[in-house]
């Protein structure tokens, strides 16, 4: 079972476990229904809705390696919102981050609060962030948003946890490749999946 709160769990079974890349499931997940996206919104966003129809999950659960310049490398962040980093509309009079004609506002506010870790807005868009500024969001990813938007579209519950492998400053690169490799041992830890096993 995966238990988000004293009222809310989930049978291992039916829950669908997405990834950007193998290295951030590692073996830890070998058990589990597990979807590798590959980097980037299109790739997720054409991999999750494959497996929709094909798996029919209860619950999806987006983990996985991120930047942030506000929590500390190493922390594991729930991101409860999501803002479409690299979608900037603004000179047709759009708000900044929002899709035009969506309906959709500009902070996607999809996402399970797990109890015990700190929560998170996170900006996914197509680029590694290097330079990471602004203050409306506090972690980077590339794939998080498209993901939480399919499964509100589709009226499935989604969480979402963030290993913060780098500060998503110039040192990024560098900081991800050392440190992605213990994302998914964290997150069998938390999710208490040797239990399950």
């Amino acid at each position: 079972m995966i238990k988000i709160n004293p009222e809310l769990s989930f049978p291992l079974e039916n829950v669908l476990f997405s990834f950007a890349l193998e290295s951030e499931a590692a073996d830890v997940f070998g058990h589990c229904n597990t979807l590798i996206t590959g980097i980037g919104k299109v790739n997720a966003a054409y991999e999750l809705s494959k497996a929709i129809q094909h798996k029919k999950p209860s619950l999806i659960v987006n983990l996985g390696s991120a930047g942030s310049n506000f929590f500390q490398k190493g922390d594991v962040i729930c991101c409860t919102s999501f803002i479409q980093r690299d979608m900037d509309v603004q000179a047709l009079g759009y708000a900044q981050y929002e899709t035009p004609l969506s309906g959709l506002p500009p902070v996607l506010e999809y996402g399970l609060k797990l109890e015990g870790l700190k929560e998170g807005i996170c900006g996914t868009g197509d680029s590694f962030e290097m330079g990471h500024s602004t203050v409306l969001y506090n972690v980077v990813d590339m794939e998080s948003y498209v993901l939480a938007m399919i499964a509100m579209k589709e009226n499935i519950p989604f969480l979402c946890l963030k290993y913060i492998s780098d500060g998503a400053d110039d040192n990024a690169a560098e900081d991800w490749l050392v440190q992605v490799h213990k994302a998914a041992a964290a997150y069998g830890t938390i999710l208490n999946l040797t239990k399950n096993i």
